[in-house]
């Protein structure tokens, strides 16, 4: 069983754990670090409870922490769109935990934060993420050329969107 939970305190070594992994990280903005301490995960707990536009969740499979889910809505003219982020523990890859984690966090965001549109940037290595999206009715926006460095290189980006039904 897949679900989302509230993050605790509790969480932060099986996060440092987890996050500490150069596959996951070569997926992530450079604002997490690498290698990630538990020092880091505790700096992101603190962070998550104060910002109020920054809604995280632990995802858990069968009753085990795996990942973390999240959305930030956004500003000025944009205060109806979040962004979606979200990391699986490597241990948790290919068991469907992203396909139906992004399901619950897109019903609750355009439930309960009053935005009419979310939107996921991705890698362009990273296909298994752009599947996941698009399993999950995201559509492919656009692909901003060469716009991404990441380990000295430069890569697409790859922007998905979905939009609240009922608008």
């Amino acid at each position: 069983m897949i679900k989302l939970r509230k993050l605790k305190t509790s969480d932060k070594s099986v996060i440092a754990k987890q996050l500490n992994n150069k596959k996951i990280w070569d997926n992530l903005t450079n604002k997490i670090p690498f290698p990630y301490t538990e020092r880091d995960a505790e700096i992101f707990l603190k962070f998550t409870e104060r910002d109020k536009n920054h809604k995280a969740f632990a995802i858990e499979f069968n009753m085990e922490f795996c990942g973390i889910i999240g959305l930030i809505k956004q500003k000025d003219v944009y205060e109806k769109s979040a962004e979606l982020g979200y990391w699986i523990g490597e241990p948790f890859w290919n068991k469907g935990i992203a396909t139906k984690a992004i399901q619950l966090i897109t019903d609750y965001g355009f439930k309960n934060l009053d935005i009419i549109r979310i939107y996921s940037s991705v890698f362009e290595y990273n296909i298994a993420s752009m599947k996941v999206l698009e399993k999950n009715g995201y559509k492919k926006e656009g692909v901003f050329q060469k716009a991404i460095f990441k380990n000295n290189k430069i890569w697409d980006e790859h922007r998905y969107y979905k939009l609240k039904v009922n608008l």
